[in-house]
């Protein structure tokens, strides 16, 4: 919301200086966001009488003019501007003089010609202008005047961001009257005096959905000039708003509009097909606006129609067809109270917004209809002329006001300071508010009629917030919070999501934020899902599910990367997913519906290490670089990685260079290659390493507890088997540690410290085998082993590597 300072203290009479009242402002809630003149800074601009004109002797598109700038004082400039011309009165900054931007003006030649200063256009002044070229001043202005202040422009600005339940300030008389409430000054109201009809003409309109209009008002004017010139005071208010020039017929239905928040619209007389007709919209109409967009039509969007079909967009925008040019003689203008439920979102289904939709959907004055139906004829006859015919209302469904009542005890525990009865009936005075006062003492109570502008007030808590609005935040006492604080319980063993988060950086990772709402294909790509949850309106079209998996997201960042040259990433993300769930419980019964689970997932690209000198260092990174990214993230915990089998394997993952990740022999995630297709369907130069795990198996952990150190010595003992080589190390680690022995407790270590693949038959093996070799750590608490005590145990441990894994001993 824009407006200038004259045009708020035309309406109410407050000494505030410009400062003062911005700052009243924001306090009360109507937030000052910016506070600057008309137009930017600049000097030494003086108005400029052009007394000679004659054609550059070396230029085709330069002019040497004579510019006259005081009395007797007449300046050669050089000027390029295709509307100079003498006679014309235009801005001249002469030298010295300093433009916006910090553009200094100085004495110089143009193609060999003396130019003693500059020429202004409105653009080069910041000043709005529709000409092309210099900016043409009013003749009146005398030579040598200082422009800046001829032109007003030294005026401030106010720029409100108005939050949405303040509809009844998206005008000018809004703000004053919040103005005159908060300082008690005398408000100026426009002048509604009713304009006599001198004609009898009337258009029929007939309301077809009285829950899209609730009143419509109009009136029939015949002979109006639209080729005057709008008034430069009402071009100037116009400006300061933000808005530009038209005709004055459009100039007038904008001011009214900025002046009384009441939007309207001016329809020619002549273009209108019999009768109008208020309805919802039908199947397949279309209608081209005045911003030159053609929509299709829903049913559930309001229109007005004639007999050719609709001629506008109820609340939103006027048609093309009947729009109003500088022939029109005849016209019919409307103001109407469309239901706010009727008008909200359905400009922005066409990708636009304009001023009228923005107050029709927050809500707009009902009562004041025929009244500033007045003022809007009254203002068309005394710029266009014409005759006015009777104003036709038609008051059909208008909304219900109910009265809010308001307990002084409740105001004075939920503000937090004491008020006496007196300033809050003062309160409701000054906002115009009707009210009565029942009870007495702390039963005080004010029942509180809403007027028909303030469509925020609908319950107590409505009329708190504007008791300490007007008497003022500033008067709330300074006082330390009187709340008790304790700390809440935590287990110790819980890890936090930011815990995680900065273990998982500890690792050389960089966290990414990603949508959570992807492409379908990536659902099918990355996790074989093929009905994932759908968006009933996505941001984008491509970004139209929730993801089921963090992966292709990850992919996509690493895509993204690859494509500005970084050749080595290390990326993760914590995360919701999103899945469907058929088993959610609603009371007694089992519903469809959905679940979201908490994931961590990583990618990691590139060499295993940083560009470095040494030899043999740079080596991509594979595998098991990232498994131990991932053992260190479970450290503490009981991990073990197991091979997928051939019907759920991954369909994401290579099906040799993948693993499911065990915790407490409950799967938690899975790490992996990038399966080769799909690294050549996203146009990867290698495959990335990715894992993803659930939070549940990360966000506890194995409190620490004392063991006392033993002080007997440590037996090592080595095992070579001879397995085949489908048989993972792992699958044969895991069969030595579960022997059923009641000695197990004296293994503390088991380590792979050797594999073997023959390349030719010899050496023990068959081509279809290899040798794994594991170092055993042993030691008791209470005394020296011995082989008699370790044998039994190595025996067991072979005969269930022999039954498990065909292994024997090499």
């Amino acid at each position: 919301m824009q407006f200038t300072e004259s045009w708020l203290k035309s309406l109410v009479n407050t000494p505030l200086n410009t400062q003062e009242l911005g700052d009243k402002l924001t306090m009360a809630g109507l937030e000052v966001e910016e506070l600057e003149p008309l137009a930017p800074e600049f000097s030494g601009v003086v108005v400029g009488l052009v007394v000679k004109k004659d054609k550059h002797p070396d230029a085709d598109r330069l002019s040497v003019c004579q510019v006259q700038v005081a009395e007797g004082d007449v300046r050669q400039i050089v000027c390029g501007a295709q509307n100079v011309a003498e006679g014309l009165k235009v801005p001249c900054a002469l030298p010295g003089a300093e433009l916006p931007g910090g553009f200094k003006i100085k004495p110089t030649k143009m193609r060999g010609v003396e130019s003693g200063g500059m020429l202004c256009s409105g653009k080069e002044l910041g000043v709005p202008s529709d000409v092309d070229g210099l900016h043409i001043l009013n003749n009146d202005f005398p030579v040598g005047g200082n422009v800046r202040e001829l032109l007003g422009l030294n005026e401030m600005k106010f720029t409100l961001k108005m939050t949405p339940n303040r509809a009844d300030c998206l005008s000018v008389w809004g703000v004053a009257r919040e103005v005159a409430a908060l300082t008690g000054a005398t408000l100026n109201a426009p002048s509604f005096t009713p304009v006599a009809a001198t004609i009898a003409d009337t258009l029929n309109v007939k309301v077809e959905n009285t829950d899209l209009c609730g009143r419509f008002a109009g009136r029939v004017i015949r002979g109006v000039n639209n080729q005057v010139k709008t008034p430069q005071w009402m071009i100037d208010r116009l400006e300061g708003a933000g808005q530009r020039s038209l005709n004055a017929l459009v100039d007038i239905s904008n001011y009214v509009m900025l002046e009384l928040g009441r939007p309207s619209h001016v329809f020619d007389l002549d273009k209108v097909q019999g009768d109008l007709t208020v309805r919802w919209a039908r199947e397949g109409e279309k209608l081209k606006l005045l911003n030159d967009m053609e929509v299709a039509l829903k049913p559930h969007m309001g229109v007005i129609c004639d007999a050719n079909g609709p001629e506008a967009l109820a609340g939103i925008m006027g048609g093309d067809h009947t729009a109003v040019n500088e022939g029109t003689t005849n016209i019919f203008v409307e103001a109407a109270f469309w239901h706010p439920d009727a008008i909200v979102g359905r400009a922005r289904e066409f990708n636009f917004s304009s001023d009228a939709s923005h107050r029709f959907e927050r809500g707009v004055d009902f009562q004041t209809i025929p009244e500033h139906i007045e003022r809007i004829t009254a203002l068309i006859i005394e710029i266009c002329g014409g005759q006015a015919g009777p104003v036709v209302d038609q008051v059909l469904n208008l909304p219900t006001r109910k009265p809010v009542t308001l307990r002084h005890a409740r105001a004075e525990m939920v503000i937090g300071m004491p008020f006496t009865v007196e300033q809050v009936k003062d309160v409701f005075t000054k906002l115009g508010f009707q009210f009565n006062v029942e009870g007495q003492g702390s039963n005080t109570s004010y029942v509180v009629n809403p007027p028909s502008y303030r469509f925020d007030i609908n319950i107590e808590e409505d009329l708190i917030e504007e008791v300490i609005r007007v008497v003022g935040y500033d008067s709330l006492p300074l006082r330390a919070p009187v709340g008790k604080l304790k700390m809440l319980p935590a287990a110790e063993g819980d890890i936090s999501r930011h815990a995680i988060r900065r273990q998982v950086a500890a690792l050389g990772y960089q966290e990414v934020v990603s949508y959570s709402f992807t492409p379908e294909q990536w659902e099918a790509d990355f996790n074989n899902n093929t009905d994932p949850v759908r968006l009933l309106n996505p941001i984008a079209s491509h970004l139209s599910v929730m993801r089921s998996t963090l992966i292709g997201s990850l992919t996509g960042v690493l895509k993204h990367n690859l494509g500005h040259r970084v050749d080595r990433l290390r990326v993760f993300e914590v995360a919701r997913v999103f899945e469907k769930d058929d088993k959610v419980q609603e009371g007694a019964q089992t519903v469809a519906g959905f679940k979201q689970t908490w994931k961590l997932g990583g990618l990691a690209y590139g060499l295993a290490d940083q560009l470095q000198w040494a030899a043999g260092n740079n080596r991509a990174l594979d595998f098991f670089d990232v498994k131990g990214d991932v053992e260190q993230l479970l450290h503490g915990r009981k991990v073990d990685f197991e091979t997928f089998d051939t019907p759920n394997q991954h369909p994401a993952l290579h099906p040799g260079r993948s693993a499911r990740v065990l915790v407490n022999k409950q799967a938690i995630g899975f790490i992996g290659e990038l399966h080769p297709k799909l690294a050549q369907e996203y146009d990867l130069p290698q495959a990335p390493i990715v894992f993803e795990l659930l939070l549940d198996g990360l966000n506890t952990r194995k409190l620490p507890a004392f063991k006392e150190v033993s002080k007997q010595p440590v037996v090592v003992r080595d095992l070579a088997f001879v397995v085949e080589q489908n048989i993972a190390a792992a699958q044969l680690k895991k069969a030595i540690t579960e022997v059923k022995d009641d000695n197990l407790g004296w293994l503390k270590s088991v380590i792979l410290f050797d594999e073997f693949v023959p390349k030719e038959e010899g050496k023990g093996l068959n081509l279809n085998e290899k040798s794994l070799a594991f170092r055993l750590t042993l030691q008791a608490g209470d005394r020296s082993l011995t082989d008699a005590d370790i044998e039994p145990l190595l025996k067991k441990m072979i005969d269930q590597a022999g039954q498990r894994c065909a292994a024997r001993l090499r």
